[in-house]
This record gives C-alpha cells, structure tokens and sequence, in this order.
C-alpha cells in the first residue's frame, strides 16, 4: 500500500531528521538536505513532507524553548518514532538486497 512505504524524498528528510536527531527543524532539515544534495530545497517541501510523516506516525515533533533570537517564538522539532527506524531499516534493506542481486556484468564489469 503506498500510503505505508516510503517515498525518496520521505526517506531523504525521515534520514535527515535521525543525523540531526535532538535539532531536527524544518530550517536545519533544509539546510543539511542542500548541503548533502547539492541543490537546494524548497522549505515548504520539507515542512510538508515532515507533517506527512508525522501524519504517518513516523516522527515525532515537540515544540522547544523561546529564544530571543527568534523572537519568542519556539521551534517545532522533530524526532524518529520507532516506527520510522523500522520503515528506514526496511527501505535500507531492500536497497541492500536490490544492490548485492546486480550482476557485476550490469555496470560493465566492476561495481564500486
């Protein structure tokens, strides 16, 4: 069922918000996902697919502490659920199994 799998871009920002783990935010998911990528990404983007995946159950979000600096304002900051490492885990291992079945003779002989 779609609703239950993961999408690239899902996994992309559900792996972001485990390697920033206690301060994962939309702006903080944005800024590693373009550094990592290369290209930039869309803060609506990531701010969508992280409500889906906290829809989904996912992740996690819990409001932070006011800053000054923010004028007052909290960061909503994001988490995995452990049903999000188990979909991660699950999304690793079928690329793991799709990549160890790929004949050597596919990529013209050698494999990195």
């Amino acid at each position: 069922m779609k609703g239950d799998q993961l999408g690239e871009f899902e996994e992309l920002v559900l792996l972001t918000i485990a390697l920033l783990y206690d301060d994962a935010y939309s702006v903080a998911v944005v800024e590693e996902l373009s550094k990592r990528l290369e290209r930039p990404i869309s803060l609506g983007a990531v701010h969508r697919t992280m409500q889906r995946l906290e829809e989904k159950g996912l992740v996690a979000s819990r409001f932070g502490e006011a800053l000054a600096e923010r004028g007052g304002r909290r960061k909503r900051l994001f988490t995995v659920s452990t049903s999000g490492e188990q979909a991660l885990q699950e999304a690793r291992q079928i690329r793991n199994d799709l990549w160890s079945g790929i004949p050597k003779v596919a990529f013209g002989g050698g494999m990195s």
